[in-house]
């Protein structure tokens, strides 16, 4: 390991009480806090939300179910509180009564989770050249952890860090890369699972492939336990994937989602990126791999070492794998007349520990065996042309060779386009319907290889809504057990995150500013608020006292502005605001 990452640099009591300011009478003083233990995360209480999406397996599920089906229409906001300025997309954390909430260019938030109020701010204080060498969306912060008396996350200078959850106080801090010599974009942040800290990124294409890795910290310290590079170097496993393609050229294979981690197994669950550029007779040649790019990989979570892997596609049109990975143990019997691609091994109705979800821009759906990484079952969801065959028995993906570029200035059509049939935004599960509830677009792009297109992927792009469609997006509820789509809602502004509750209703949000909750059960909407701005955060619920809140985020986005670029007569504004929703006192 390299000396200046192996141990964390601790701060001196005066550098402390300069990164944070308490600007609220009742802060907290430490002296009621109880600390978050490995076991308060691997089976959080109902009314917390501890990490990104609740639990380890990635389901975005809370089992709170005061709100319900029944009295949601009641729903009301109790507060709401602006937020920093830039690429909002945060998720906040609830525990002890108080809402971590991150915010753009690496700015912490302690609120009060009744009133709004706030107890304490953290503002990282950046280098004036960071976006001379990220370049881009540096200021997107997605989540962050808990462990202990701390708040843990990544930053837009490749720091680890710690901020004590009482005061806002810097705390410890441990460089992962120079970001001079090989800066990497934390887009979202770190997922802490048996005192370790996993935490992933987007290389940066010129950064080379020493910024290409997920790394392992010990929560407690930051000490630096592993790291894993995401290509292989010559001489490794792997090596021949990448052709006569020189080590420093293998580049931008990136995990910039929060893994989920099985405890049971000890494995970590993350989900990789496409190459730079992303037509492969640019990167050494289209008969190659290029692993491990849009892959699963599972991890050991003790020394980082690859336990299996499984690609999703030999991507050429920048359809990245990154997103979230589910964990379900459920009966496997895929419905061939709801599914295309079987195992034909599969003995129908076994119950399986499986990784399912839709981990990439495909829109596909995955359901492999999460301990050995066999392929089990896959499906489209929305319209797509880019693979044409999953082989059941051995799970080789086909891709289509028609618009699989081989030269310069060649023009496709790609559905879906690189904003992606799902994208960042997370789909969600629910244990007590067996169901993945997805939002999902109906998009396609005119792509040409171009290597002056002023793009990294070396692509030039004009994004359209599917041939023969005007609804951009979709709500689709699928079975985990059969592939069946339960449910389908669509509409004309693209869909963003959802989270799941046990009163039997999905949350969710769109571009248009529009929050809704559906049915679990039918898709129904039975509550609806116009937030204004694109709903460009992950929702949570949560409770303080008995009384369950509902709290998600607006603001600017990415793919919320391209978005709106296809329905141009949505005109939502893009202020980043965090709005907390609960049902109306008792009398």
């Amino acid at each position: 390991m390299h000396p200046l990452r192996t141990t964390a640099r601790w701060l001196s009591a005066a550098a402390i009480i300069a990164t944070a300011f308490v600007s609220h009478p009742t802060a907290q003083t430490g002296d009621d806090f109880v600390p978050v233990t490995d076991a308060m995360l691997a089976d959080p209480a109902d009314g917390d939300w501890l990490m990104w999406r609740r639990t380890l397996d990635g389901w975005g599920y809370s089992p709170l179910d005061q709100i319900d089906r029944e009295n949601v229409g009641d729903l009301r906001m109790v507060w709401t509180r602006a937020l920093a300025p830039g690429s909002q997309q945060g998720t906040p954390i609830a525990y002890g009564g108080v809402l971590y909430m991150p915010n753009p260019n690496d700015v912490i938030q302690a609120i009060d989770a009744v009133t709004g109020d706030l107890r304490w701010e953290y503002r990282r204080d950046l280098p004036d050249d960071i976006d001379d060498y990220i370049r881009g969306l540096v200021s997107v912060n997605r989540n962050i952890a808990i462990h202990g008396t701390r708040i843990i996350d990544t930053s837009n200078d490749d720091y680890i860090y710690a901020v004590d959850a009482r005061t806002g106080e810097l705390v410890w801090e441990t460089e992962i890369l120079d970001y001079t010599v090989n800066p990497a974009r934390h887009s979202s942040g770190p997922i802490v699972a048996g005192g370790k800290a996993f935490s992933g990124r987007s290389c940066r294409p010129w950064a080379g492939p020493e910024a290409c890795i997920i790394a392992a910290h010990d929560a407690e310290t930051g000490d630096e336990l592993w790291r894993r590079r995401l290509v292989p170097a010559p001489g490794e496993p792997g090596d021949e994937t990448w052709g006569d393609v020189p080590y420093e050229d293998r580049v931008h294979v990136g995990s910039w989602t929060a893994p989920s981690v099985d405890l049971d197994l000890n494995l970590v669950f993350v989900g990789t990126s496409v190459t730079s550029p992303a037509p492969k007779f640019l990167r050494g040649g289209i008969e190659n791999t290029h692993l491990y790019h849009n892959s699963t990989l599972a991890l050991d979570a003790d020394t980082g070492e690859i336990v299996w892997y499984y690609q999703h596609q030999n991507d050429h049109w920048d359809l990245d794998h990154p997103f979230e990975r589910l964990l379900v143990d459920t009966a496997v019997a895929p419905d061939p007349a709801a599914v295309s691609w079987i195992n034909p091994g599969l003995t129908a109705g076994e119950t399986r520990r499986v990784v399912t979800g839709i981990p990439g821009k495909t829109g596909v759906v995955y359901t492999l065996d999460r301990e050995t990484g066999e392929f089990l079952w896959a499906t489209p969801t929305v319209p797509q042309n880019v693979i044409t065959d999953i082989d059941g028995a051995t799970g080789a993906v086909t891709p289509n060779g028609e618009i699989v570029f081989t030269a310069e200035g060649q023009e496709v059509l790609a559905c879906p386009s690189w904003f992606g049939g799902k994208d960042w935004e997370a789909g969600a599960y629910s244990p007590l319907t067996n169901t993945m509830y997805m939002p999902l677009r109906n998009v396609c792009a005119r792509m040409l290889a171009s290597t002056d297109a002023g793009s990294h992927y070396a692509l030039a792009v004009r994004n359209q809504i599917a041939p023969g469609m005007d609804q951009v997006g979709t709500v689709q509820a699928i079975s985990a057990e059969t592939g069946e789509t339960r449910w389908l809602h669509s509409q004309r502004s693209a869909t963003m995150s959802l989270v799941a509750t046990g009163g039997g209703l999905v949350f969710g949000g769109d571009v248009n500013g529009r929050f809704r909750a559906f049915d679990q059960e039918t898709g129904e909407i039975l509550w609806e608020i116009n937030l204004g701005s694109a709903v460009t955060s992950f929702p949570i619920s949560y409770a303080v006292d008995g009384r369950q809140y509902v709290a998600v985020g607006t603001g600017s986005a990415g793919t919320a502005s391209g978005f709106l670029g296809l329905t141009p007569e949505l005109r939502p504004s893009a202020g980043n605001n965090l709005f907390v929703f609960a049902l109306p006192p008792a009398d």
